[in-house]
Formats: C-alpha cells, structure tokens, sequence
C-alpha cells in the first residue's frame, strides 16, 4: 500500500517526524559528507532530508511518483521557484547520466516494480555516480508502526536490499541503519532518541529501523549507439534450394 504524499508530509511534521528526520539525516550527511558542484536527486518522499545538500550542491530537485503525488518544494518561502515534479516510476523526465547523486526515500518498498524503478535510477544517473536508498527494516518494530509511513509498503532485510541492487546492476559499498528508538510519541522516548541512537549503533544494529544502502553504478563495455549488430539467418528460396540472406536487427 502506497500512501499519499499527504500522508507523509503530516507524519514529518510531528514531533515523531521530526525525530526521525534528525536521526536517518544524520546517517546520510556521514555518507555524503560532501556533494559541492554536483546534481542531486531525490526520489520518492525524499524532501525531508534533501535540504541539507540544498546549499552546496549545483543543483538538487525532487521526483515523486505518480501513485503517491506531488506537493511544491521548497515552501521555505513564497514565490521560491519549485523544484519537484511528479512522473512515472520508468519515465523519469532527465536526461541519460544527468545526476550524480540520487537518494531515495519512501520509494522503493511501495512500487510495483523495484528492478524497473532501480534500473531507470541507473539510467539517469552518471559514471561513477552513487546511489542511496532507504527503506524499511523488516526486523524492526517500525516496520509493523501503521502511524508512520515506514510501517507501509514492502519492508527490506539488508541482505533482500543488497540483492535488488546489484539484480539492478549496482554494486553496495557502504551500509547502515538508523532509527532504533521505538516509533513512540512520547516525550521520553523523543528526547532520549539520539543516546538510542549512539547505543543502538554499536549493540543492536540489526534491529534499526530503517537500512540504508549506498551502492555505485556499474559499467560494462557495450555497442556504441547507433549501431545495429547483423547475423546471418535461413529465408526459404524458389526451386528447393535455400540461400543464406543476411537481415538486420
């Protein structure tokens, strides 16, 4: 079940939303501690934390997909020029190799299709890019929490995460989770979030609430475009003979 773009942009804006944030953000910035000159992309719910590459990089914008909808971002301030869009999960409206860094969030365990949404995220993104994907994690409690937008979709273990990679021709290089507090509402358990955090890191990593895999694209030597490869193949011919006529594919 996919939920709406709504949904999510209430639950971000609890204190529990915001929690969250602060936590997987933190995981994300150690990974991408610098993105200066480059395109980021962020697909699915992704604008929660694509704020902190806003200033630094050359440019950053947002997809989401049509199953969840849009809303403008940023809405920091009015008249501020939007950069988010709504397309279909294959059809991304970029260019081949036009990002350099693609995060995604709250995309990939709602889709229909993960290997055609993975491989148009390899489409767009660059030799040598990287790619970031968060989801849920099914060992956790998050993943059964139906009040946070991580209880919804098709939750992942590190080891079903690494295998969609690299079916999709990416190879994982660094792995991590994040959100080992319990999804409360609770004053204790917000306030006490980062110590669970730092304790969960280092005894209980297993049970975060979300994984996160950052994977680089792979590149294998292929035709140049525009070439059309020809084999020979059997066409019948007059009088019982048979004549060996080549045809283009």
């Amino acid at each position: 079940m996919s939920l709406d773009v709504v949904d999510i942009r209430d639950f971000y804006a609890t204190s529990l939303g915001i929690a969250a944030r602060r936590m997987v953000r933190r995981q994300l910035r150690a990974l991408w501690p610098d993105v200066s000159g480059m395109n980021v992309l962020g697909f699915g719910y992704a604008t929660p934390y694509l704020h902190t590459f806003m200033d630094e990089a050359d440019r950053v914008c947002a997809v989401m997909p049509n199953r969840m909808g849009v809303l403008p971002w940023p809405s920091r301030a009015v008249g501020e020029q939007n950069l988010a869009m709504v397309a279909r999960e294959d059809e991304i409206p970029l260019p081949d190799l036009s990002v350099n860094r693609i995060l995604m969030v709250h995309g990939l365990e709602s889709t229909e299709n993960a290997r055609l949404l993975l491989r148009e995220m390899w489409r767009v993104l660059s030799d040598g890019g990287r790619l970031m994907v968060v989801v849920p994690n099914r060992r956790s409690i998050w993943a059964r929490a139906d009040h946070t937008p991580f209880g919804h979709g098709h939750p992942y273990s590190m080891e079903q995460l690494n295998r969609a990679l690299r079916q999709s021709l990416f190879t994982p290089v660094h792995e991590h989770r994040a959100l080992f507090f319990p999804p409360s509402r609770r004053r204790f358990w917000l306030t006490a979030a980062p110590a669970w955090e730092r304790l969960g890191e280092r005894w209980f990593s297993p049970l975060g609430g979300v994984v996160i895999v950052e994977a680089t694209k792979q590149i294998y030597g292929g035709q140049e475009a525009g070439q059309k490869q020809r084999r020979r193949a059997y066409a019948p011919a007059p009088s019982g003979q048979v004549a060996r006529v080549p045809i283009s594919e």
